[in-house]
């Protein structure tokens, strides 16, 4: 990784080009101005402000219920902490749907309001036309498709996606249909690792992998995972990297026993009375 001073500024043109140079793209999710810097200072590529918080900040069963004024609030927080990474929002249920009205609308809200450079919606063929309007407005679009959290219903829960023909063939015609679209990078979440290698190598787009194997141009992962945070579900794609909620139980327990206590605070920490 290079030196901070030798950074760049990521941006959609240098996120696609990795792909050219067989460079691997590395996403974290972040939801506020504090982790935003600590990871854009670590070397992440992208920041997705994914609408998985409303789990893991919120303690929702799905994203479904998130709004587009919690998205907007996050990803404005984001974007401030945020000097190299490209800033990614994601468009929560309904937000572009129901009309190609809508969707243009939300997506230049995300851009106008939160200084997001660009927003990421769910949905394979049958979002291209919403995917290109939006694109043609100015605004550049990561896709996603194979297991879509916001059609998790249709699915039936969290199944992989991309094992048999039909599924397959789908998902294939789908990330074209992006790309033709003007997606600049897709998002293949929990799709078989064959067919993931497939897509990653009919496109000429960056592909991010969750729970899609190792040969996507990319991974993503949500930060609250990897440092242990989230332990409701956990599922077998995540790794790992800290486990955090012990150290700080530690503090907040050596804060109370020293309130207790009286030793906090000390005449080091209070403003005594001058002589």
């Amino acid at each position: 990784m290079p030196e901070f001073s030798e950074r760049k500024k990521m941006t959609v043109s240098r996120f696609i080009n990795k792909k050219t140079v067989g460079e691997k793209l590395a996403v974290l999710t972040a939801y506020d101005f504090f982790t935003a810097r600590l990871l854009d200072q670590s070397g992440v590529d992208c920041l997705l402000v994914g609408d998985s918080v409303g789990m893991v900040l919120y303690g929702e069963k799905g994203t479904h219920p998130v709004t587009m004024e919690m998205m907007l609030a996050h990803t404005r927080a984001v974007a401030k902490g945020s000097q190299y990474a490209l800033v990614v929002a994601d468009m929560p249920f309904m937000s572009y749907q129901p009309s190609l009205e809508t969707a243009i609308i939300n997506a230049g809200r995300f851009i106008k309001e939160s200084a997001a450079e660009a927003v990421k919606l769910e949905g394979g063929m049958e979002m291209a036309g919403t995917v290109r309007r939006i694109v043609e407005c100015g605004i550049p679009v990561m896709g996603h498709i194979g297991m879509t959290p916001q059609s998790i219903h249709r699915f039936g829960g969290p199944k992989v996606q991309g094992r048999q023909d039909k599924s397959r063939q789908y998902l294939l015609e789908s990330a074209q249909a992006l790309e033709e679209a003007g997606a600049f990078s897709m998002v293949l979440e929990l799709i078989q690792a064959d067919t993931a290698e497939e897509i990653t190598a009919a496109v000429h787009i960056p592909t991010i992998g969750i729970g899609a194997g190792k040969n996507c141009d990319g991974q993503v992962l949500v930060i609250n995972d990897i440092l242990g945070f989230y332990d409701i579900y956990t599922p077998k794609f995540v790794r790992r990297y800290a486990n955090l909620p012990p150290l700080i139980e530690k503090a907040a327990r050596g804060f109370v026993a020293d309130v207790k206590s009286g030793s906090y605070p000390s005449d080091d920490e209070s403003f005594l009375k001058k002589e």
